[in-house]
C-alpha cells in the first residue's frame, strides 16, 4: 500500500517537470537569463504559455475526434452508456498530450463540462475517472480554465465532494486544485466562502483531525493554488488570504502523524510552503504581526536544513521551498530591515527594537552560510544563493558591524567554478548584490582588492585564467597603455579580481573543469553559457556603478570588451554591453561634476575620455542605435550615448559629434516608443551640451524633434520629451546671460509661440508630464524679449502661460508638480518686460502664491512659494497697497503655522521654511512704500514678538537648510536687515505718522539683541537717533 501511495505521489510531485508554473520540479531548474531582452514563445513571470493550435495537428485530430464522440453523447444511466464513457474517459486520459497538441484552451473546457454532464453524481467509478480526466487534461495541456466553464465545474466538483464516497474525494480534490490554478480571484463571490469559510470544505478536509493523510495534503494543494495568481492580474482578497495563511502556517510545524508516510509529509509541507510563497509574492500580502513572521521565520530556518544529516529525510525539494518562501519574505524588505543597527556595542538595560533586528539579520547571515557549507543538491544551492542575494539586497550593511559581507563573499568564491551553470550564475548574482549594496562600502572596497586567488582555489576546483590573450594587451594606436593608464586608487596595490574575473568571464574560451549542465550554452559554443556573460556583465556596470574608481583603470580594456560585446550577434549580450558602457559615461560625468569630491589628479584625463568614445564611435556602436530589428537594443545605445561626458564631446572628431547628433534625430522619428523616449532623453541631455547650446540650428532643430515626441500617445514618451523641454529652456536662460545678445535675437519667435503652446497643453497631462512642462513654462516666460512681448501675437499666450502655472499651483498634485509650479512662478517674476504688477493675473498668482504658502500640506512646496515671492525687485510689481498688504499678512500667518504639521516627515523642513518665510518679509520690508507702513505696523503689534524671534534665529544661523539653494551667511542675512532699516529711514512719511518709527523701532531692537549676543561692545554702527 506504501509502495502503491509513492507511486501515485512522485508524479504530481514532478509535475514541475512538465512545466506547470507554481509547481516544484525535481529536476533542475532551467538557467534564468538576466538579459533583459526576452526570448520568444515565453511569458514574463512565469506565466503559462498558450498551446499554438497550429503544432502537432494529429494529436489535435485525436482530441478533436475523441471530443466530437463525446459531445455527441447524452445523459443515460444504462450500463451499455457508461461503459462506453468509460471508454472514452480512458482514451481521453491515455493520449500522448504535451504542451503544443495544436488544442485550443476554450475548447479543453468544453469538452470537461461536456464530460461532467455526462456523469450523475450517484456513480463514484465515473465521477472518481472524469475527476481524473479533468485533472489530467488541465495539468499535461497547461491550461487554465476560463471563467465561463469555471463555475459549471467548480459547483460540480464541490457537489462531488459532498455526495459521493470518501475513497473517492482524493481524485477529486485534485481535479479541484487543478480548476482553482491561479483562478482564485474569479472563485471569490461563490465558491472561496464555501471552500474557505468557518465551516468551509477545505478547511475541513485540511484539518489536523481529518484521517486520510493523503485527503489532507489535496485539500492543502487546493489552498496553495487558491493562492496563486498570474503577475498583473487580481487575487484572492485579503480575509480569505489570512484564512490560508494560517493554515499554513498551522500545518508547517505540526509533527509527521503515524499514519502519514515521508513523501506525503514533504508534499504537504512543500505544499504549505508554497501556498506562503504565492501569498507573499503574487498576493502582495503584508506580515503586520510580528508572532506572525516570528512564527514563520522558525519553520523557514528548521526547513531550510531538512533531510541534511542529522534529519530523517532526504528531501531537498522542501529545503527549496522553505528558501523559496524566505527569499520572498525578504524580496522588499529593505524599509523594515533599514531599522537594525548595531554599530556600537549594546549596554542598556532592555534591547532597542534597532538591536534585536540586527541580531535577526546576523542570524539570517549565519544559518544561509551553514546551509550554504551542508547543501549537496544542485536545485537548492541555487536557491539558497538567491536567498542569500536578497539578503544583502536588503540588509542596512551601512548600520551593521563589519564582517558580515566579508564571511558571504569568502564563501560564495569557490561556487563560481561549480560544475552546475545555474550555482555559478547565482554566485556571480550574489557578488553584484554585495558591490550594489549601500555602495561604496569600504569593507567591499577592501574586498575587491583582495588578491585574485584569493578563495577561487578551494574544493578542488580550477583556478579561473585571468590573464588575458595576446590580442588583449595590443594598444590602440596611439599612447601606449602604461602612458595613458590612470592609476588605481591610493592604497590598492592588487588589480579589483572581480572585474578580471568577469572580463575572462565574458571573453575567454569556458574552462572544461565547468562545462557540466550548461544550460543556455550553444552548440559547440567556445564560450561560457550565455546566463554566465550576461551575469558577468552585470556585475561589471555594479561595479562601474558603486566603485568607478577601481573600475576607471579598466577603461579601455572594457571598452574593448564593449566593443567585441556589440559586435556579436547575440542582442542581449550587445543590449548588457551598451548598458555597461552607460554605466562606465555615467561615472565619468559623475567625476567632472562641479560637486564632485575626486580629486583633478585622480580623474580619468579628458584626452583619455576622448579617445575610449572615439573607440566605441568607430566600432559597432552606431551599427547599434541603427538597428530596428531589436529596439530595446536601440534604446539601451540612445542612453549610453546620452552619457558622453560634454568635455570629451567637444574634443572628439567633427564627423563624430554629427554622427551623434544626426542618429538621434533620426531616431527621433522612430515608431517604436522604448526607441523614441530614449532618443528624447538623449537630445535633452545634448541640448546642456556647452559646446551645443549657444548653435541656433541644433537647439532649433532638438526643439522641433522634443515638440512632436510631446505630441506622441505614449505616457513615456511624453514624460521624457517634457523633461527635454524643460531641459532646452533652462539653456535658454543659461544664453540669455551670456554677453552676446545674437543667440535671443536669432531665435524664432514663431518657434517661441509652438514651445509656449505646447507646454500649455503638456501642463494638463498627467503629473510626469507636467512637472516639467509648467517648469518650461516658467522659463520660456523668463526668456521673452521685449520684442516678444509688445507683438499682440503673444498676448494671449502669456496670459494662457500664466493661467496654467497658477492653475497647477493650486490643484492638488504631486509635490513635485507644485513645487516646479511655484518655481516656474518666480520665473516668470525675473522677466522686466512682462507686466507684473499692472496686469490683471498679477493678483491671482500673488493670491495662488500666498494660498499655497499658508496651507499647502508639503513644507518643500511652501519654501519655494515664499522663494517665489520674495523674488521682484521694486515695490510696483507687487500691485496695490491692498495686494502688498495680503501678502504681508500671508507671510507672517505662514510664520505662525511653520510647525503645524501632522506628518513628522515635514518636521525637517521646518527651520528652512521660516529661514524663507524671514527673508521674504525682510525683502518686502526693503521695498515698502510710505502706503504700506500702516498695515505693517498693524499686523507687527499683534504678532511682533513671533515675528522677531525667527528673524533673530534666521540673523545667527543664516539660511542654513534653504531648500532654494542660496545659503546666506550671518553676516549677509545681517545686512538684509540693515538695508531693510536703511530703506525705512529713506521714506518720506506724513507729519504725524507713528508707522515708520515703530518699525524702525522693530529693525534696531532685533540687530540690538543680535549685536549684544555676539559679545561685542560699543555702539551698532549705522543705527539713526532718528
Amino acid at each position: 500500500l506504501s509502495l502503491h501511495k509513492h507511486k501515485k505521489a512522485l508524479p504530481e510531485l514532478a509535475r514541475g517537470a512538465e512545466g506547470r508554473p507554481g509547481s516544484i520540479s525535481l529536476a533542475p531548474p532551467p538557467v534564468e537569463k538576466m538579459a533583459a531582452v526576452q526570448g520568444t514563445g515565453s511569458l514574463p513571470s512565469g506565466q503559462p504559455r498558450e498551446a499554438p493550435r497550429e503544432a502537432i495537428p494529429e494529436r489535435g485530430n485525436a482530441f478533436r475526434r475523441l471530443s466530437a464522440r463525446l459531445c455527441a453523447l447524452r445523459p443515460d444511466d444504462s450500463s451499455s452508456a457508461r461503459t462506453e464513457i468509460h471508454l472514452l474517459f480512458d482514451q481521453l486520459i491515455s493520449e500522448n498530450y504535451s504542451e503544443g497538441s495544436g488544442v485550443a484552451p476554450e475548447d479543453v473546457s468544453a469538452l470537461l463540462v461536456q464530460a461532467c454532464r455526462l456523469v450523475p453524481l450517484n456513480q463514484n467509478h465515473l465521477v472518481s475517472k472524469v475527476s481524473q480526466l479533468i485533472h489530467h487534461l488541465l495539468n499535461r495541456l497547461q491550461v487554465i480554465v476560463d471563467e465561463q466553464h469555471l463555475d459549471f465545474l467548480l459547483a460540480y466538483t464541490i457537489s462531488a465532494i459532498h455526495q459521493c464516497s470518501s475513497w473517492t474525494h482524493m481524485e477529486i480534490l485534485q481535479a479541484l486544485a487543478a480548476l482553482v490554478y491561479c483562478n482564485g480571484s474569479k472563485c471569490q463571490k461563490i465558491y472561496l466562502p464555501e471552500l474557505l469559510g468557518k465551516t468551509g470544505l477545505l478547511m475541513k478536509l485540511s484539518d489536523l483531525a481529518q484521517s486520510d493523510p493523503e485527503v489532507r495534503r489535496a485539500a492543502v494543494h487546493c489552498m496553495a493554488n487558491l493562492c496563486l495568481s498570474v503577475p498583473g492580474q487580481p487575487y484572492v482578497e485579503e480575509p480569505y488570504q489570512n484564512i490560508c495563511f494560517q493554515a499554513f502556517l498551522t500545518i508547517l510545524p505540526s509533527p509527521e502523524s503515524s499514519d502519514m508516510d515521508d513523501i506525503t509529509f514533504c508534499m504537504l509541507l512543500q505544499n504549505a510552503l508554497k501556498g506562503i510563497q504565492s501569498l507573499l509574492n503574487g498576493g502582495r500580502m503584508k506580515l503586520t504581526q510580528t508572532d506572525e513572521l516570528g512564527a514563520l521565520l522558525a519553520v523557514l530556518k528548521k526547513f531550510m536544513f531538512h533531510g541534511l544529516p542529522g534529519l530523517n529525510i532526504e528531501m531537498p525539494t522542501t529545503r527549496a521551498c522553505a528558501l523559496q518562501v524566505l527569499s520572498a519574505i525578504l524580496e522588499g524588505s529593505k524599509q523594515f530591515l533599514s531599522v537594525a543597527e548595531d554599530t556600537s556595542d549594546h549596554r542598556r538595560a532592555f534591547t532597542p527594537f534597532s538591536v534585536m533586528i540586527a541580531s535577526s539579520i546576523r542570524e539570517l547571515h549565519r544559518c544561509l552560510l551553514l546551509a550554504l557549507v551542508a547543501e549537496s543538491s544542485s536545485q537548492t544551492l541555487t536557491q539558497i544563493i538567491k536567498c542569500l542575494a536578497n539578503l544583502v539586497s536588503n540588509a542596512p550593511y551601512n548600520r551593521l558591524k563589519l564582517n558580515l559581507l566579508t564571511k558571504v563573499w569568502n564563501q560564495i568564491k569557490p561556487y563560481i567554478r561549480h560544475k552546475d551553470v545555474n550555482v555559478r550564475v547565482s554566485s556571480l548574482t550574489l557578488l553584484g548584490a554585495i558591490v550594489s549594496t549601500h555602495a561604496p562600502l569600504p569593507e567591499v572596497q577592501l574586498l575587491l582588492q583582495q588578491p585574485c586567488s584569493s578563495g577561487l582555489g578551494n574544493s578542488n576546483l580550477a583556478t579561473p585564467h585571468l590573464s588575458p590573450p595576446d590580442w588583449w594587451k595590443k594598444a590602440p594606436a596611439g599612447p601606449s597603455l602604461e602612458e595613458m593608464s590612470v592609476s588605481s586608487p591610493k592604497g590598492s596595490s592588487e588589480p579589483c579580481w572581480l572585474i578580471r574575473l568577469c572580463i575572462s568571464i565574458v571573453v575567454l574560451p569556458k574552462e572544461d573543469s565547468c562545462s557540466g549542465s550548461d544550460a543556455g550554452s550553444a552548440a559547440g559554443s567556445a564560450y561560457e553559457p550565455s546566463p554566465m556573460r550576461l551575469e558577468a556583465l552585470q556585475v561589471l556596470a555594479l561595479v562601474a556603478r558603486g566603485y568607478f574608481s577601481m573600475t576607471q583603470a579598466y577603461l579601455m580594456e572594457l571598452g574593448e570588451v564593449i566593443c567585441k560585446c556589440m559586435g556579436e550577434a547575440d542582442p542581449s549580450i550587445q543590449l548588457h554591453g551598451a548598458k555597461l558602457l552607460e554605466e562606465l559615461g555615467t561615472g565619468l560625468i559623475q567625476q567632472y561634476k562641479p560637486d564632485s569630491t575626486v580629486a583633478p589628479d585622480q580623474r580619468v584625463p579628458v584626452f583619455l575620455v576622448v579617445m575610449f568614445w572615439t573607440m566605441m564611435l568607430n566600432g559597432p556602436l552606431p551599427r547599434a542605435l541603427q538597428n530596428s530589428e531589436h529596439p530595446t537594443l536601440q534604446a539601451s545605445a540612445c542612453d549610453a550615448l546620452s552619457s558622453i561626458l560634454p568635455e570629451a564631446f567637444s574634443s572628439l572628431p567633427n564627423d563624430r559629434q554629427i554622427l551623434c547628433i544626426t542618429v538621434l534625430l533620426g531616431l527621433n522619428d522612430s515608431k517604436n516608443r522604448l526607441v523614441k523616449a530614449a532618443t528624447s532623453r538623449a537630445l535633452g541631455v545634448y541640448v546642456l551640451f556647452p559646446c551645443l547650446r549657444q548653435d541656433v540650428i541644433f537647439v532649433a532643430d532638438t526643439a522641433n524633434a522634443i515638440l512632436m515626441s510631446l505630441e506622441d500617445k505614449s505616457l513615456n514618451v511624453r514624460a521624457k520629451a517634457a523633461w527635454s523641454l524643460g531641459n532646452l529652456t533652462d539653456t535658454l536662460i543659461v544664453n540669455m546671460e551670456t554677453p552676446d545678445p545674437s543667440f535671443q535675437e536669432e531665435f524664432s519667435g514663431l518657434l517661441l509661440l509652438k514651445m509656449l503652446r505646447s507646454a500649455i497643453e503638456a501642463s494638463k497631462d498627467k503629473d510626469k508630464v507636467k512637472s516639467n512642462a509648467v517648469r518650461a513654462l516658467g522659463n520660456l516666460l523668463h526668456f521673452l524679449q521685449p520684442s516678444h512681448i509688445e507683438k499682440p501675437t503673444f498676448a494671449e499666450i502669456i496670459e494662457e502661460s500664466i493661467q496654467a502655472l497658477i492653475s497647477t499651483v493650486l490643484t492638488e498634485a504631486a509635490m513635485k508638480v507644485r513645487w516646479n509650479a511655484c518655481y516656474a512662478m518666480g520665473n516668470v517674476f525675473k522677466n522686466p518686460a512682462l507686466p507684473l504688477g499692472t496686469a490683471p493675473w498679477t493678483s491671482q498668482a500673488y493670491s495662488a502664491l500666498t494660498s499655497v504658502v499658508t496651507s499647502c500640506k508639503n513644507f518643500k512646496v511652501r519654501i519655494r512659494s515664499a522663494a517665489a515671492l520674495s523674488v521682484p525687485g521694486k515695490r510696483e510689481q507687487y500691485g496695490s497697497v491692498e495686494q502688498y498688504a495680503r501678502i504681508w499678512n500671508a507671510l507672517v500667518t505662514a510664520l505662525q503655522k511653520s510647525e503645524d504639521t501632522i506628518d513628522f516627515l515635514e518636521f525637517k523642513y521646518c527651520a528652512s521654511l521660516r529661514t524663507q518665510i524671514c527673508q521674504a518679509l525682510i525683502h518686502l520690508l526693503s521695498l515698502a512704500s510710505a502706503s504700506d507702513l500702516p498695515c505693517i505696523k498693524e499686523i507687527l503689534e499683534l504678532n511682533g514678538n513671533m515675528v522677531q524671534s525667527y528673524i533673530l534665529q534666521f540673523l545667527k544661523s543664516g539660511a542654513e537648510g534653504d531648500d532654494t539653494g542660496a545659503p546666506h551667511s550671518p553676516q549677509e542675512t545681517d545686512q538684509m536687515v540693515r538695508m531693510a532699516l536703511k530703506h525705512m529711514g529713506s521714506i518720506q512719511a506724513p507729519a504725524g505718522d507713528t508707522a515708520r518709527r515703530a518699525i524702525m523701532g522693530f529693525l534696531e531692537e532685533i540687530l540690538a539683541i543680535c549685536f549684544d549676543s555676539s559679545g561685542s561692545q560699543g555702539a551698532l554702527p549705522g543705527l539713526t537717533n532718528q
